[in-house]
Formats: C-alpha cells, structure tokens, sequence
C-alpha cells in the first residue's frame, strides 16, 4: 500500500514537473540604454511571442521546458537571435540592440504595414510562402490561401487575365501598392496582373489587408488592400535560374542575378522572365515577357534606390465567357441559344462540339497586346533615432491594344461615308479594327516618420497625375470606303489629378496601443464626355472635382498571448472612367461611402497561431449594375442606397509534431442588399420592367469561403502539403435568383518540393504542383443578363469554366 501511494505521489511530481509553465521576461534597449518600444521577440520557428511596452519591458508566458531560440527585431538596428534554456525556473533574458549603420528599405513600408499592435486584419505572405507557390501563374494565385479570398483566370488555367475578390468585393475596389506606389489604374481602378508577368520572383513580401486597413496611397480600400514590397537588400551575390513547365504547354523561364552588398554601400539586383501557355480554354494563349532591374546606394544616414520594371503581353481573349448550355452539355438548351441568337451553322455546330473548353472567339489575332514600363525612385534619410523621411517618385508608361474581327458594322460609326453604288447602297461592313490605350502616370509619395517613447506619428501625402489617350483604329475592312490607314475613328483623353494628405499615429501606453489616422484626399478628373442631350461630345473636357475626408480610429490591447483590437474607419471613393463618359452631367453617378467596423483577437503561443476578425462594412451609394438604361442608351452601374457586408474571418495555425503543422482559415459571412430593383428589356412592348426584390445577397459573395493546409515534412528539406479550398455558391447578380448562380465548389491541390543546399551550388529546389487533384469541373467566374420576348423572360448566363486535373513543376537552382 506504502508502495503504491509512493508511486502515486511519484507519479504526480512528475507530472506537476512535466507540465510546470515559467516566464522569459526581460527588457530590450539600444546601446545608450534608450528603451524600445514596439520591439517584437518571437521563437524561431513557433508561432509565439512578445511585444516590448512604453518601457522596453516584454514577457512571454507560460513556456514549457527545453531549448528554445529567440529573434528580436526592430525597425532601424540589428536583428539578433540567441538560443537560451528553459529548465524548471523563469528566465530573465535582456537585449541591447545595435543602430544600423545603413537604412534598410523597411522604413518605406512604416507609412502603409499593418504591425502586431495595428487595429486590423491582415495578412502576411513573406518570401518563403511565395518561393513555395510560385510557379508560373499570376500574382493573385498566391493569395488563394488567404481569408476571404476567391482567384479567377479567364483562360483556366492562371496564365494571361487573372483577378481577385476579397470579402466578395471586385478588384477594381482593392487598393494595390508596390513599395507604397499606387498600382491601380486611375481611370478604372483596376489591375492588370497580366502586365506584371512573373513579378512574384522579385516580390520580398506582401501584406493583405482586409476592409479598409491602413490604406492611404490610391483610391480607397473597399474590400481590401494589397501592399506589396520589392525592396529588401541582398546581402550576398547571387544568381538564380528558375524554371517551371505543366499543363497545356505552360511554361516559365526565369534568370535573376544580384552583386550583394558591394563595399556595404552598393547593391544590384535583375530579373528577366518569359511566360508561355496555351490556357485550358481554347486558343486563350498567353505570351509573357518581363524584367526588373533595381540598384540601391545605403549609407549610415540615407539610403537611394531605383526600380525599373517592365512586362510585356500577348494574350488571345477568352473574355466572351462559355454559355451554359455548353457547360452542361445540354444539346437541346445549345440549339435554342443558336436559334434566338440567329447564329450560323457554323457556329452552331462548334458549339455542341467544343465542350467546356469552348471560345467564342476565332479570329486569329483577336488579342491583346500592351506593354507597361514603370520606374520607381527610393529616397530614405535618417535624421536620428527618432525622426525620419522617406520620399518617391514615380512615372509609368503604358501602351497597347486589343484587335477585333467584327462583322456587319455599320460604317458610319468608323467615320466612312456609305458606298453609292449604281444599284444599290453599301452601309455596312466586315472590319477589323484595333482599340489603343495610351497613358502615362507619374507624381510623388512622401512619409515623414517620428518615433519617441511609445508614439509614433507620420505625416505624409501623396501627389499623382495621369494623362490617357483612347484612340481607335480601322485597319482592314472589307468596303473600306474613305478611310485610310492609321486613321483615329474616335480620340478620347483624359486627365486625373489626385492628392492626399494624412497624419497617423500610434501611442502605446503599457499594453495599451491606440491608433488614429485623418486623411484628406482631392481628385480632379477632366475627360471628353456627352452633352446633356446625350446626342454626342461636348467640345472641351468636362471635369468633376471630389474632396474626400477619410478618418480611421481603433485600439489594441495585449491580453493573454494576444492582441485584441477594434477599429472603425471611413472610406470613400468615386465613380470610374464608364461611369461618366457613358452618361451626361445631369445623371454622373454620387461617390460611394463605406463605414467599416472590424474587431478581434490575434493569438499566438509556441505552437497555436490563431485570428478571429468580426466585420461590418456599411455602404452607402455603392455603385452596382441593375439592368437600367440610363438617358443616353447606356448600362451604366446605379447608386444602390444601402448595402452591407457582416462576417466572422478566422485563421488558425497548429504545429502539430516538429515536422506536421496544419492550417485552416475561414469567412461566414452576409452579404446583402435590403431593396434592390431590377431592369430587364421588354423586347416584346418596348421600354423596361422593373422588379423590384427585398434582403437579397450581393452578387459575386459567397457566404462561405474555407480554406486549409497539411504540411509534412518526412524528410530535412522535403515538404509534401495538401490544400483544399471551398467556395459557397455565388449570384451572378443583385437577385438572389436560383437561375443565375455559380455552383458552391471544392478542390484540393497537392504540393511537394526538395530542396539541397550546397549540393549543386547554394540551392537546387525541384518541386511539383498537383491543381485538381480530384479533376472537379467548376466555375469561380461568369455574367448573366435578362430579357423579356415572345412572352417570356429569358435569362443568358455566361460562365468561365476553370481547368480540371492538371500539374505544374519547377526547378530552382541557386548559386
């Protein structure tokens, strides 16, 4: 009995010892002694950690025995690692941090990153997530493993055009910058990925931020905001042949070299890319070109750096979509499109014969072609260790067309006169004609940031003009009339001047951080737009002028291992090119509002990652398409008055053993219009039919979007992941109307790479993509309109089929 409650008690100690929790405190300064705050010190790879206070003073809770390595950063001075061991006591460990004698380029990120204390949702891709990703399709395919977020391709495959939603809204409403410069047109508000081929390789970083985050260059966030960074300073010298190839003839050629630090003062960094594919729908081919050249001067003080970077594309449209007759292989349903649609019999039979990966287009050269230059100065001095000031300038140049083959045109809308025969009148014509776009986008962003004992400020602005050129020409057809070659059928420019000016500031007190952030911005757009008739152009521009005052508030606070937060910001934006020049001065549309209310809780122990983020994105005025025609003939996006996005985001991270970690992350969410009224065309009376419908979902947001990750490691550099996405079904439109909708879907992809380090130079990586790998036919991407004739509403829904089982592999090699 003695025995067996010793063992007992025994057993208990044991235990108790096993499972004992202890504290490493300690405090982190400068060489003078100087306390910093906002210091992060992180295990090495774990997901726990600590932030220092307004005294320098960090502690991390409950750590178990055993050995453990330590990484403290902060902006401006050396990072140092240290290895220490916990074993049945706390830990006092203090760091003295050294001054950088150079300026790293993380100073440029200040005014734009979102850090562990900021009042938001965000995510960090770093270089690591993007090496393992990135193999020959766009940028926005990285993302896909990020909350909330849904990627499209037109052609299936991820190669040629390609586009993100993030919390169901549409690109053109996500803000992008690279290195704190506005990526988005001015114009449409849109980003082109395909005139950034393979600009992943040379991206250090990205961080997206969700609702309308710290966005302050650009229009307004008002789904999210993609900051993407190019900057970092390589150390060493180094070249690099990475090279990938897959399905439907994909494949990427990709050379980058970089001098290091030459004398710890000057550095050089280039890229030289090729990207070719024939896409999984058919002729949607692509044919990628791109470079970027970066050189960098650093000293104690001051650092100077210039971007070059420039991508050229080919790409055959797929933008027609697929009917989805085609898509469900329904004879029956294909015949009735061909017959209502007076399509010939040509057409009809290509039609039942293509399956899924049909394109309506077949012209040869009915492409796409634009090239985009973009040039990028760097300018960081360091007063001391409080106050420093970054400046940029910019310029892009941007130049191409897309080429048409239409048939039956009327002649008169090109400008040429009707042919007088001695029978008969020719009025209408075959013609091929090319659509240009020619502009240019240049100005300044400057941030002047101060750091002093648990405030920080920056003051900052920005300044941007464009200046773009819409021209058209005819370069065939088949009665040609007057025209000749070169000839401009219509010239249209326009002119945009945007300026912002902003203070933010964080102030941490203990565990205390409070965030403001007040800005004003000013936009004059001047373009060539219709009288009030609506009958053609006004001669000399017409121009709208928006003042916009956008505040931002929020709170963090550490509680536990973590951080909560809230944080209620403003946004506003205005209308895009279309929205004006397809309409007169009397019907221009309002500005759009957002009110924007986040809160959560960011988690991190030695083994758990974990974020939950409830939103609420109030609009007012967002501008959707409803179907009306407005008073010159045109389909033009309407104020909606009210509408709203609510949701629950959650991220989670688990190392599960040393060498097997899962993620997962997911969106719940309701997105909705409480009164929303249709248009629809009454071809068989004349004029519209409104329908009007009540609490409806918004078009393009699922109300359930999950992802996740398995990661193992059986081997030392062998990393074999699964990742399944689901996406819930989405409205093609405002109705919520069963009829227009895209089918909830779930793939998986498999992953696997091998890396050797100093085997055959620094690194060969070989690696393996698995897309699809339950070959699941889906579509993430579509249109649809309506009409009422022969007594009955017809409904057309296009659709963009993606691509089923299909590979892609790479080969990394690093001397």
């Amino acid at each position: 009995m003695k025995t067996r409650f010793l063992f007992i008690v025994l057993g208990i100690l044991s235990y108790s010892n096993f499972i004992s929790q202890f504290n490493i405190s300690g405090k982190v300064t400068s060489e003078n002694g100087e306390p910093l705050v906002g210091a992060t010190i992180q295990f090495k790879d774990a997901y726990t950690g600590s932030i220092t206070d307004d005294q320098g003073n960090y502690i991390i809770k409950n750590v178990s025995n055993g050995a453990y390595t330590l990484i403290v950063r902060y902006i401006g001075f050396y990072s140092i690692e240290k290895t220490i061991e916990v074993a049945g006591n706390d830990q006092e460990l203090s760091f003295e941090l050294k001054e950088a004698e150079v300026i790293l380029d993380q100073f440029s990120a200040i005014a734009i990153k979102a850090q562990e204390t900021t009042p938001t949702t965000y995510s960090n891709i770093t270089k690591a997530d993007i090496r393992k990703a990135n193999f020959a399709q766009d940028l926005p395919y990285l993302l896909d493993q990020t909350p909330s977020t849904v990627v499209t391709s037109d052609a299936g495959a991820g190669v040629g055009y390609t586009g993100v939603r993030i919390r169901g809204v549409d690109p053109t409403r996500t803000n992008v910058t690279v290195n704190g410069i506005p990526l988005n047109d001015p114009e449409s508000h849109g980003v082109w990925w395909v005139n950034m081929p393979d600009f992943a390789s040379s991206v250090d970083g990205m961080q997206v931020q969700r609702g309308v985050g710290t966005s302050t260059n650009g229009a307004a966030a008002f789904g999210a905001s993609i900051n993407i960074q190019t900057n970092e300073i390589n150390e060493e010298p180094y070249a690099i042949l990475d090279n990938a190839f897959g399905s439907f003839n994909t494949m990427r050629n990709t050379v980058k070299v970089g001098t290091g630090l030459i004398d710890g003062k000057f550095s050089f960094d280039g890229r030289l890319s090729r990207i070719t594919s024939d896409g999984y729908v058919d002729r949607a081919s692509s044919n990628l070109k791109s470079f970027y050249l970066s050189g960098a001067w650093l000293g104690k003080k001051s650092s100077l750096r210039a971007n070059v970077f420039s991508g050229k594309e080919r790409t055959y449209q797929a933008w027609w979509g697929t009917h989805e007759s085609i898509i469900e292989g329904d004879e029956d349903a294909i015949n009735a499109f061909a017959d209502r649609n007076w399509l010939s019999d040509e057409e009809r039979e290509r039609m039942l014969t293509s399956g899924r990966t049909y394109n309506y287009y077949t012209y040869e050269n009915e492409v796409d072609n634009y090239q985009q230059d973009h040039y990028q100065l760097h300018f960081t001095h360091k007063f001391n260790k409080k106050l420093n000031i970054n400046l940029s300038g910019h310029y892009t140049y941007g130049a191409g067309y897309y080429e048409q083959y239409l048939k039956n045109e009327d002649l008169a809308t090109y400008g040429l006169d009707y042919i007088e025969l001695s029978s008969d009148t020719i009025t209408n014509s075959n013609i091929i004609r090319q659509l240009w776009l020619e502009n240019q986008f240049y100005g300044g962003v400057y941030s002047i940031n101060f750091n002093h004992k648990g405030l920080k400020l920056t003051l900052g602005g920005a300044g941007n003009f464009y200046d773009g050129d819409h021209f058209g020409k005819v370069i065939w057809a088949e009665y040609a009339s007057n025209g000749e070659l070169g000839d401009h059928y219509y010239d249209n420019n326009a002119t945009k001047l945007d300026i912002n000016s902003y203070l933010k500031g964080t102030w941490t007190k203990g565990k205390l951080t409070l965030f403001g952030d007040l800005q004003v911005r000013n936009i004059q757009y001047e373009f060539l737009g219709l009288n009030d008739l609506g009958t053609n152009e006004v001669e000399g521009k017409q121009q709208v002028d928006y003042t916009f005052f956008n505040p931002k508030a929020g709170i963090s606070y550490e509680a536990g291992k973590g951080i909560a937060y809230a944080s209620f910001a403003v946004a506003n934006r205005e209308p895009v090119r279309n929205d004006f020049v397809q309409a007169t001065p009397s019907s221009y549309p309002q500005p759009e509002t957002l009110m924007d209310l986040e809160a959560g809780y960011r988690y991190r122990s030695k083994r758990l990652s974990a974020n939950v983020n409830v939103y609420h994105m109030n609009y007012k005025n967002q501008l959707i398409l409803t179907g009306e025609i407005n008073n010159v003939g045109a389909y033009n996006r309407t104020n909606v008055d009210k509408s709203y996005r609510a949701g629950v985001e959650m991220e989670i991270g688990y190392q599960l053993l040393k060498n097997l970690n899962i993620g997962f992350n997911g969106t719940f969410s309701q997105n909705k219009i409480p009164t929303f009224i249709e248009y629809i065309d009454d071809y068989d009376n004349g004029g519209q039919i409104e329908i009007v419908h009540e609490n409806v979902d918004l078009g393009f947001s699922p109300n359930v979007i999950v992802g996740g990750s398995i990661n193992y490691q059986p081997l030392k550099g062998l990393t074999l992941s699964l990742l399944p996405k689901y996406v819930g079904k989405q409205y093609l439109d405002n109705t919520q109307n069963e009829n227009r909708v895209m089918d909830a879907y779930f793939v998986t992809h498999f992953r696997a790479s091998y890396s050797l380090k100093n085997i055959i130079g620094k690194e060969l990586s070989i690696a393996f993509q698995l897309n699809n790998i339950t070959n699941t036919l889906y579509e993430n991407n579509g249109y649809t309109y309506s009409y009422y004739a022969g007594g009955e509403t017809i409904t057309e829904n296009f659709y963009y089929p993606q691509a089923g089982r299909n590979f892609l592999t790479s080969l990394y090699l690093k001397f």
